[in-house]
């Protein structure tokens, strides 16, 4: 069905964010196209369009529109209550009582038109949160937060292209388990295995199948070194359909483990003694002919002076950029000097334990990966921190100091550079005393995210957990 919607791939649009087009602004002719493209959909059978945004946890949501009602949609907008990005997972709503929760307006962004492969009569569509007045993009828009961060890349004749490593796991119903939920396939050893003894029910058989005909760019999957931990690996490609892509791909994920009876999630760290779920992005820089602009081959470490530029910008922002890659609790239970994950502020030629690993491919592969994500992270918020970083490293000329190498942990504290934070309150922390960070993601947006945070973090201070009560209870 993809190919009913002409030439309006994702993947082939490019990354330069525009003011959402006023009704009246849109011609006659492009609104019989439109009608046209959505009449050839009836005609196959498609009855509606899913219209689909991230929330500042970066969770699906939207409306399901009738097909026969979308050309209105796709030409005037539709509202949602401003309250939604607002609400924290225990769907309270915390913050912007002082705003009076106005409505926000979506604008269907129709190159992202797609069909849903378990759902054959239904198309998604991404939407752009505005202002019904002035029409600019809504502050509070996580989308619209990375569109802005891009905008500023044209100055430096580069553009970024990310390929996000997203893992998760597969649970069944046990309500014999006081969380109601057992490992899907449990057994040991099952990393990098497939068939029916990591994957019984062909669950993740059936979501390899559905991320190709959504058009996810994915490459391969697999069962990753947990037990019913899997992943499924994409493609890279420009930032904006990077991380529209790795958005759909956790909704996807989501979904067709619940038609399967199944629960899915990308917590950092969901069970005690097994592997932690990361987000790991593969972050590379082009210039305006689309070429590698990172290898240098008599440059600083092989790369060129804005790679080198970028990666220290990075660093320089590291502890601020961590509350949007590790934005839950839970997420903090996997950072571990004993795991694969960076607890300091320190990069490597592919080296697995460091915050920035630069892995050995040169030419057109020349990349650096940023290890510092938790599955849980919002793709547009975590690919906007990570870019304004790079960026401000960039435009300042962040000098990029030497790689570790070795056992990290045994070298001195000033070559292992800064800690990185450990709780969620520090990373909080570390982000309100980070201006470039605050001004980059928006303040009104900012400010959101921590009030609905620290109620999080407060709910859970006060919270009694079943590890309390079975190490005090008995003897004291």
């Amino acid at each position: 069905m993809a190919q009913d919607l002409g030439d309006r791939s994702a993947a082939a649009r490019p990354d330069q964010p525009s003011a959402a087009p006023r009704s009246d602004q849109r011609s006659a002719a492009a609104h019989a196209r439109l009608v046209g493209s959505l009449a050839e959909l009836a005609d196959v059978g498609v009855r509606a369009v899913r219209l689909q945004y991230a929330d500042l946890h970066g969770i699906a949501r939207g409306k399901l529109i009738p097909i026969s009602a979308f050309p209105n949609v796709a030409e005037d907008g539709m509202g949602f209550v401003e309250a939604i990005m607002t609400v924290d997972l225990r769907h309270n709503v915390i913050a912007g009582f002082e705003h009076g929760f106005p409505d926000l307006l979506a604008r269907a962004d129709l190159d992202t038109l797609v069909p849903l492969p378990w759902e054959e009569d239904v198309v998604a569509c991404l939407v752009d949160l505005e202002d019904p007045v002035t029409h600019e993009s809504h502050p509070l828009d996580c989308r619209g937060a990375l569109k802005r961060v891009l905008a500023q890349f044209s100055e430096f004749g580069v553009s970024p292209v990310v390929g996000p490593e997203l893992e998760f796991y597969l649970c069944e119903p046990d309500p014999s388990d006081p969380r109601g939920y057992r490992p899907y396939a449990g057994q040991d050893s099952a990393v990098y295995t497939t068939g029916d003894m990591a994957d019984p029910r062909g669950t993740l058989a059936k979501m390899l199948g559905a991320a190709v005909e959504l058009e996810l760019g994915a490459i391969a999957a697999a069962h990753e070194y947990g037990r019913s931990q899997f992943e499924i690996n994409l493609r890279h490609s420009a930032a904006l359909d990077s991380a529209d892509r790795a958005f759909r791909f956790r909704a996807m994920v989501k979904e067709m483990a619940a038609l399967d009876g199944l629960l899915a999630t990308f917590m950092g760290k969901p069970f005690n003694g097994d592997e932690g779920s990361g987000f790991h992005l593969h972050v590379s820089l082009v210039d305006s002919a689309g070429a590698n602009a990172g290898e240098a081959s008599d440059g600083a470490h092989g790369l060129t002076p804005v790679m080198c530029h970028f990666i220290a910008g990075v660093m320089e922002h590291a502890r601020a950029m961590m509350v949007f890659f590790n934005p839950t609790v839970n997420a903090y239970r996997r950072i571990s000097a004993e795991a694969l994950v960076p607890t300091r502020v320190c990069w490597g030629h592919d080296h697995r334990m460091a915050l920035v690993r630069v892995p050995k491919e040169r030419g057109s592969s020349t990349r650096l990966e940023l290890r510092l994500g938790d599955g849980t992270a919002n793709p547009y918020l975590a690919y906007a921190a990570a870019l304004a970083a790079g960026l401000d490293g960039v435009r300042r000329e962040l000098e990029l100091p030497q790689p570790v190498e070795g056992m990290i942990y045994d070298l001195d504290e000033e070559l292992l550079g800064e800690p990185l934070p450990t709780t969620f309150y520090e990373a909080l922390e570390a982000l309100k005393a980070d201006q470039v960070m605050i001004d980059a993601l928006g303040s009104r947006l900012v400010d959101t995210f921590e009030t609905i945070k620290m109620a999080e973090l407060e709910r859970f201070r006060a919270w009694v957990t079943d590890w309390e009560f079975a190490e005090y209870s008995k003897l004291l």
